[in-house]
């Protein structure tokens, strides 16, 4: 009870409602708030409060997170060590949404050619790695840097380059930018070097899809990655790369537990994948 309780509490800190809560956790709104309000009366603490259509979590709650989160994480990467996969079990796989738009979809049938049972969900990176590390999923497909320590195994597969998306011709770099979130763990590494660039972000989207959207309708130019150019086939004439973005490129990894490694289905999976993806990334 005390650590459903817990994890419930760290998925509501993330998705501010009960509502994104139960969806996360695949259970009922009202499921959700028995589970906070059981672990408030265990701890004899005040954890959430109302916010509008939000939830606020308490200076308590926050500072219970601040200690727990990271040991909880790996709590639950252990216990998930012990559960064998079983020979017809489901293999989950995390990925970046651009990533399976941009390569991993049109690889598929490869995939389902080692492996039939698996399903796929997306996220972004620092969450995608969280996922792992719990044992919540089993792959993960990742865009980005990622976070220090994480203590998975990871396999590289290349590193993804940017481009500028203009709907005007670019004689030089421009000096602003539409960006994605860098806020995101996984890009702010871009932050430090688009200043060095003299370039700064006018806007930060949420998806690189809507900001590849922006710059063609004109609004003005934006850094996208080559998986969401080859998504939305963008022509030739609408792309810039300037040698100085080559240090923008964001490492492709596949990251996994070390004791997921010891089954053969994962390893195929994982090797099929590596296989697959650079090629799709360097086709035309």
């Amino acid at each position: 009870m005390l650590l459903e309780g817990i994890e419930t509490l760290l998925v509501l800190n993330k998705e501010k409602t009960m509502s994104r809560t139960g969806s996360q956790l695949y259970i009922s709104q009202s499921a959700v708030s028995k589970r906070i309000s059981n672990l408030e009366k265990k701890l004899d603490k005040k954890l959430v409060e109302p916010d509008g259509r939000l939830i606020r979590l308490t200076p308590a709650a926050q500072t219970l997170i601040q200690n727990v989160a990271a040991t909880f994480i790996e709590l639950q990467g252990l216990i998930s060590d012990e559960q064998s996969l079983s020979s017809d079990a489901v293999i989950k796989m995390d990925c970046s949404e651009t990533l399976i738009a941009g390569y991993l979809s049109s690889q598929i049938d490869k995939i389902n050619a080692v492996e039939n049972a698996f399903t796929i969900t997306t996220n972004h990176t620092p969450r995608i790695v969280e996922n792992v590390q719990s044992g919540r999923v089993t792959i993960g497909f990742c865009a980005g840097h990622l976070p220090k320590s994480h203590g998975l195994e990871v396999f590289h597969l290349f590193d993804e380059p940017f481009y500028i998306v203009s709907k005007q011709r670019l004689p030089q770099l421009p000096s602003k930018l539409i960006c994605n979130d860098l806020a995101n763990p996984a890009n702010t590494y871009q932050l430090q070097l688009l200043a060095k660039l003299g370039v700064s972000p006018l806007m930060e989207m949420d998806s690189y899809t809507a900001a590849a959207n922006l710059a063609l309708g004109g609004l003005a130019p934006a850094l996208i990655p080559l998986s969401t150019i080859k998504t939305l086939n963008i022509a030739t004439k609408n792309l810039f790369h300037f040698e100085q973005l080559k240090p923008l490129n964001r490492p492709i990894n596949v990251c996994v537990r070390a004791k997921s490694l010891k089954n053969e289905r994962v390893k195929s999976m994982i090797q099929t994948i590596a296989d697959v993806v650079p090629k799709a990334a360097s086709l035309p």
